[in-house]
């Protein structure tokens, strides 16, 4: 299996819940909000490289729009790789975590 870095695992649970509106800034949006930290839209574009490279996501171009001066965007959708990816990666989280208690913060 591919193993996913921390960022290409949030960048593509994005894309899973965004679904047909996944394109650059939905999905920069969707992990700052997740986050609640700032991603450049290079941290969120380098991700989507590598997840497509590896065969995780795809890309489309929508048609031309108005509001964008007559230029399309790049959607993204996950693949069955990526899928079989994100419940692996469940499937190695929930081991590592399991017999852990709870995690006590001082905060």
């Amino acid at each position: 299996m591919k193993y996913l870095s921390r960022p290409e695992e949030i960048v593509l649970l994005a894309i899973w819940k965004l679904g047909k509106s996944a394109y650059g800034v939905t999905i920069r949006k969707h992990v700052q909000e997740a986050t609640n930290k700032y991603w450049s839209i290079g941290a969120i574009y380098v991700p989507l490289e590598r997840l497509e490279r590896k065969g995780f996501v795809h890309s489309y171009s929508s048609e031309p729009t108005a509001e964008r001066g007559g230029r399309s965007k790049r959607y993204f959708e996950i693949t069955e790789d990526g899928l079989e990816a994100l419940e692996e990666l469940k499937k190695v989280n929930q081991a590592i975590w399991s017999g852990y208690p709870g995690i006590v913060s001082d905060k």
